[in-house]
This record gives structure tokens, sequence and C-alpha cells, in this order.
């Protein structure tokens, strides 16, 4: 641990770590948010690989877990000590932990309040919500390395809030008209609010194909960036070849995308971690960006 850093995260490698990791488990779970005893441990335990968060006086603050199958769970930070980046630390060091087993999937049971911490890890939701427990969750998973499907709006709609959670500092958006039902979705404004008022430097660069139907229709998404001119920019193609672009995509700066062939439908191919797909589509991107017009209709919207 070195003097500036507050806690420092280990693989649990003893009895004595193990036990502080399942006795801060019981104050969290059972304690806190009411978890049967009988539940909160169970024969995981024993197979899966731990890690302990500790401050400064070898106190533990955070633990979690990874099963051999990688699935992650018990993730638990001490009341007082939480909102200071041990979750994510912890985190990464199970993510590291599933590297280095040759897990190249990782999928949890997020509890709704910490859904953003794992989706800024590059964890997709999937399928409903369920009770564990008695307390609400969704499935979350992380394909490292490897493209998977989209093939329904709400799989978009999922993918496309952890795209915009888990950028650094910036977005690309290649589409028609804002494809409504996913760029107007209450999760998806939701998410670019909050990129855009945390990421120091955020920057959205939307390049449409179809304004006119933007303008006309209107959209959330036009308001947003009327509030945050310095955030998002709005551009439209105007090269011939340009407009003839039929696909659309979203990508982002920590190697993130969602590709769809035909713009005018929402299936597609997505990623979370391909630096160099990412990186292609960013290049891509760029020169039609300069090529094309400021959307100057949207400022009779106040754009």
């Amino acid at each position: 641990m070195s003097a500036s850093a507050p806690f420092a995260v280990r693989l649990v490698a003893d009895a004595q770590d193990l036990a502080a990791a399942y006795a801060l488990r019981t104050r969290v779970f059972v304690e806190e948010q009411g978890v049967p005893a009988e539940l909160e441990r169970d024969a995981f335990d024993a197979l899966s690989r731990h890690v302990l968060a500790v401050d400064a006086e070898g106190d533990a603050v955070g633990t979690g877990r990874i099963a051999p199958d990688g699935r992650i769970g018990r993730l638990a930070v001490r009341a007082d000590r939480r909102g200071r980046g041990i979750g994510e630390a912890m985190l990464r060091a199970l993510l590291d932990a599933a590297r280095d087993a040759g897990l190249a999937t990782t999928y949890l049971h997020a509890q709704l309040q910490a859904m953003q911490l794992y989706a800024r890890a590059g964890f997709v939701a999937e399928g409903p919500r369920f009770e564990e427990a008695g307390i609400l969750h969704r499935t979350m998973r992380r394909h490292a390395g490897s493209a998977f499907a989209v093939d329904d709006m709400e799989a978009a709609v999922d993918t496309t809030v952890t795209l915009i959670a888990s950028a650094r500092r910036r977005l690309w958006l290649r589409t028609r008209d804002l494809d409504p039902g996913l760029f107007d979705h209450p999760d998806v404004l939701a998410a670019l609010r909050g990129f855009s008022t945390s990421a120091r430097g955020a920057s959205v660069r939307i390049l449409l194909q179809d304004p006119a139907t933007v303008q006309r229709r209107g959209t959330p998404l036009l308001a947003l960036a009327q509030r945050l001119p310095s955030v998002f920019e709005l551009r439209a193609a105007v090269d011939p070849v340009d407009r003839e672009f039929a696909g659309a995509f979203l990508v982002n700066d920590a190697g993130g995308f969602h590709v769809r062939t035909l713009g005018n439908r929402i299936d597609g191919e997505a990623a979370t971690a391909l630096s160099g797909r990412a990186r292609q589509l960013a290049q891509q991107f760029a020169p039609v960006w300069e090529r094309s017009r400021a959307c100057s209709e949207f400022r009779a919207l106040g754009i």
C-alpha cells in the first residue's frame, strides 16, 4: 500500500483473511441488508477465489469472490467506506483473477443500485429483474476480447447504457435519425446525463444521416444537447457517398462499440473490450465528421 492509498486489495491467501472476509460479508449482507445467514454462505465459498480490501490499519473494508465458472459475487464494502473506489478496485482484481484463470466471460447478479458500478467495468445487463434473498437484481455479463450479438431493442438499450457508462471521455455516434426507442430511452438518457456531467472533458459527437426527421419529430436528446452544448456536437452528412451509408454505430474510447449493418434495424454486433475494432470505427468516423456540416436547423430549437 502506498502512502497516498487509503486501502489495498489482495487475493485472500490464508484462513485469517478468509475469516475477515466472511465477517465483513455478515456485517453487510446479513446485518445491514437482512439477507438470511443460511443463504449468505454457500458451497461456492470453498471453490472460489476471494479478494480482501484493507485500510491503512489493516482492517477489512471490502471483499468479493469469483467462482470457477466466472460468476463474481459477494462484493461488499463497509458502509463507512463506500464511494471511495473500493468496489471498483476489488472488481478490477477479480477480473484480473478471471483473466489469469483463462475465463473470457464473467457474469454476476447485480443489485439494482450497484448496476452502474458494473456497467463502468464493461458488464452488460440482460434479462428481466428478479428477486434474490429479498433484493431485486439483474444478471450482467462481460465478454473480454470478444464480440456478442445484439438481437432486440432491450439488448440494444442495455448495451448502449454500458458503452456510455464505460467510456472514458469520448463517444462517437453515427445514426440515421437518433433511433427512436433507443437514444430516447430513459435509461440511455440517464447514462448520457451521467457521462456528460461526470467525465472530465466529455465529448459526444453525433453524425446524422437524416436531421430533418429528427427536427420534425423532436427527441429528449436534443434538449439534453441544448443544456450541455460544450459536450454534445451534432453534424449532418452532406457528401453523397456518406449519405448512402446504410449502417449505424456507437463507439467509445474504452474499446467498446455497437455496430449495425442496417441502420434502420436494431440488431447488430457489440463488444466492450475490443480496442482494435473500436479504434477502426473511430478512425472511420473522423473524416466523415470533418466533411459534414453543423446542424444549423437545430438552432431554431435553441441548440
